[in-house]
């Protein structure tokens, strides 16, 4: 009986060790964050740095608004594509597909996940690239090019397919797996009663989804978006190699231009001084808002509703 006791205590207290690990992990991380991040803050202020454009070595000149600005962008056009398409194969894996091609279907989205992102920015180099530059970029800068006040924006102007466009593209083939795993399991868990009552009532199947199956799992698939966009935010490799790492005003989507990984991966193992500390710092903003997207995320996968 004592050694059973024993036994217990020591396997309570061995994995409450290894909870604890990783929470001292977190805050170990978020504490060397602040106190690199701290030198640069203080020359420029916090909100100095936020809002300032320029990123120049030479004057010391160190600005997290392109950065941000680019990550946001590159993200945002991310969801854009990457929402529809991910919900769209939801509703057919679980809905409308055979079950021949079901669980085919289902590993080729597993297998999509689990694809490095260096293979993804490869790929997004010598393939996607050149394709977007020879067939779609001039397609959209003839179609949307001359719209007012935004038709500057999809115009062709820098040659080369790695530009911002291609890396929210790689970012959205990334990203697809992640939202369409959350919405399958959730639109799983629909309780099979309330379609069958709406197909009772003459719904059709369109109605069905439309205004059952969706509104039960709106809370998870939110959930799910959100936590996929931290997943953009923080993804550095698949970016960094089609993105064009120029630090310059954005003329149009189909520029190169910058984000806060490709950033940090191109000029960490060179930085010192002030240009570390302000890479620091932007590595603090990007770890606040995978925290910020990872809590709301949790937050709504929790509610069943």
């Amino acid at each position: 009986m004592i050694a059973g006791r024993t036994k217990n205590q020591a396997f309570k207290y061995i994995t409450g060790v290894a909870s604890a690990s990783v929470l001292l992990i977190v805050l170990a991380m978020l504490v060397t964050l602040i106190i690199e991040s701290l030198p640069a803050l203080r020359h420029f202020g916090l909100v100095k740095f936020l809002t300032t454009a320029d990123w120049n070595n030479s004057t010391e000149t160190f600005g997290a608004l392109r950065p941000l600005f680019g990550t946001f962008l590159s993200t945002l056009l991310a969801l854009i594509v990457a929402v529809p398409v991910a919900i769209g194969m939801a509703i057919f894996l679980t809905e409308l597909c055979p079950n021949k091609l079901r669980t085919a279907i289902g590993t080729a989205l597993e297998l999509l996940a689990a694809i490095p992102s260096i293979i993804y920015g490869m790929w997004g180099l010598f393939v996607l690239a050149p394709f977007l530059e020879t067939y779609f970029q001039p397609l959209v800068a003839n179609s949307l090019g001359n719209l007012p006040i935004i038709g500057s924006f999809f115009q062709a102007r820098m040659a080369g397919g790695v530009n911002l466009f291609t890396a929210s593209m790689i970012l959205s083939v990334m990203i697809i797996p992640f939202i369409s795993s959350i919405a399958r399991e959730a639109m799983a868990q629909v309780p099979p009663m309330l379609k069958e009552s709406s197909y009772g009532l003459g719904a059709t199947r369109w109605e069905t989804l439309s205004h059952v199956v969706i509104p039960y799992t709106k809370m998870a698939l939110a959930g799910g978006i959100i936590l996929a966009m931290g997943r953009a935010l923080g993804e550095t490799m698949a970016v960094t190699y089609v993105i064009g790492n120029r630090h310059a005003g954005l003329e149009s989507i189909f520029s190169p231009y910058t984000t806060i990984t490709s950033v940090m991966a191109n000029e960490f193992n060179e930085a010192a001084g002030l240009q570390l500390s302000s890479l620091f710092s932007l590595a603090l903003i990007l770890f606040l808002a995978n925290f910020l997207a990872l809590s709301v995320a949790k937050r709504l996968l929790g509610g069943k509703k």
